[in-house]
């Protein structure tokens, strides 16, 4: 079964497969060989316009819309998870962030950055006591003359060690907090009383690491305020409404790949005489893969036009960002019970797709929170 968006984008799709494979994939193996990320992966995807994407052309972004860029997405993480969250740090949390919110002046000073790639954003909202629950921030925002201090702690937060600025989101009014009591400051790297306290490398591919943030009477000034003050909890959700998309694209990109690897190992790998391809028991784990993987799809899809078409979508993001991601994890254990012990192996890609999915469940909102929306709703 083949699902495309649009015929526009069923037309784009071979062209991003091909640069995947050609340029992407050789980097892929050599960020597993080393661990880290070569400067050619940003210049590859600066190349194609990729970097950016969804940002405003005025900006020097390509001023896409989600659709097209969940194209690129799901095409791109059929190599490695790397490149994705290269994507996401010029077109995802923050920089949309900005674009929908940030003044003149804010534009002008980040987006052509980000766009390009020569910055990097991170989306500071996770703390320890404040994770599925945001509305529990215990980072606190003073106001003081000409700006505000800001103190507090925030974990898990994704390449912020190596961003040059940070959303960070704060407790103006403690009585207020998700109803106008929290505001988004965009913090710029080494502002003094903002420290990185560890770096810690997380299940997935080494380069992927999540930061610990440490603000110690962080003074930022009246500027640095993204949109109007108390109303950052609605920055926040509104950047992960369209976030959720981005990686349910990732996820159909990945089980699509994960998938085609486990077809030619079933159709060459030999057991008892026989190709695993003739063993019912492989046939009956590809075919649900498959069907899972074209669910998803379809269920993506016509979110994506329903929100390109500007119509009102209630839970359909959480449903697909839910379906999406518990669907990847299922399809990449399945993949590596087809490898056997080659599964197992590290440099085998299928290892390394297994343990980069279970970041899917978590990140962008657990499965846990969607259903908890999804209820919500049908409960109203």
């Amino acid at each position: 079964m083949e699902l495309n968006c649009t015929p526009d984008l069923a037309e784009m799709r071979p062209a991003v497969r091909r640069f995947v494979t050609r340029r992407l994939e050789p980097l892929a193996r050599q960020i597993d060989a080393t661990g880290e990320i070569p400067a050619a992966a940003l210049a590859e995807l600066r190349s194609q316009g990729y970097l950016g994407m969804r940002l405003p052309a005025e900006a020097g972004g390509g001023g896409f819309d989600l659709s097209t860029y969940c194209l690129v997405m799901e095409e791109v993480a059929r190599s490695h998870r790397v490149f994705t969250l290269m994507l996401d740090a010029s077109s995802g949390l923050t920089p949309i962030g900005i674009a929908r919110h940030g003044t003149a002046t804010q534009r002008t000073k980040y987006l052509p950055r980000l766009a390009d790639g020569s910055w990097l954003a991170s989306f500071g909202l996770t703390e320890p006591e404040a994770g599925s629950d945001a509305s529990a921030l215990h980072t606190r925002a003073e106001k003081r003359e000409g700006g505000w201090s800001i103190t507090g702690l925030k974990h898990y937060i994704s390449g912020a060690h190596k961003a040059q600025v940070i959303l960070v989101f704060a407790v103006n009014d403690a009585a207020r907090r998700a109803r106008g009591g929290i505001t988004a400051f965009l913090v710029d790297a080494n502002t003094p009383g903002m420290t990185i306290d560890r770096v810690d490398k997380t299940i997935g591919s080494d380069p992927i690491q999540l930061s610990e943030l440490r603000f110690d009477d962080c003074f930022v000034p009246d500027d640095a305020v993204l949109g109007e003050v108390g109303h950052g909890f609605a920055i926040a959700m509104g950047s992960l409404a369209s976030g959720r998309m981005g990686v349910s694209a990732a996820c159909i990109g990945t089980a699509d790949r994960l998938i085609e690897l486990a077809v030619d190992h079933a159709k060459t790998r030999q057991t008892f005489g026989s190709a695993l391809s003739e063993r019912q028991a492989i046939q009956w784990m590809l075919a649900d893969s498959a069907t899972e993987l074209a669910l998803a799809r379809a269920l993506a899809y016509e979110a994506l036009r329903r929100i390109d078409a500007g119509e009102d979508t209630g839970t359909a993001t959480s449903m697909v960002k839910l379906h999406c991601s518990e669907m990847v994890g299922r399809v990449a254990d399945r993949v590596v019970q087809i490898f056997g012990g080659g599964g197992l192996i590290r440099g085998v890609p299928v290892e390394r797709f297994y343990r980069d999915v279970r970041h899917y469940r978590i990140g962008e909102g657990s499965s846990e929170i969607q259903r908890m929306l999804i209820a919500r709703e049908l409960l109203a």
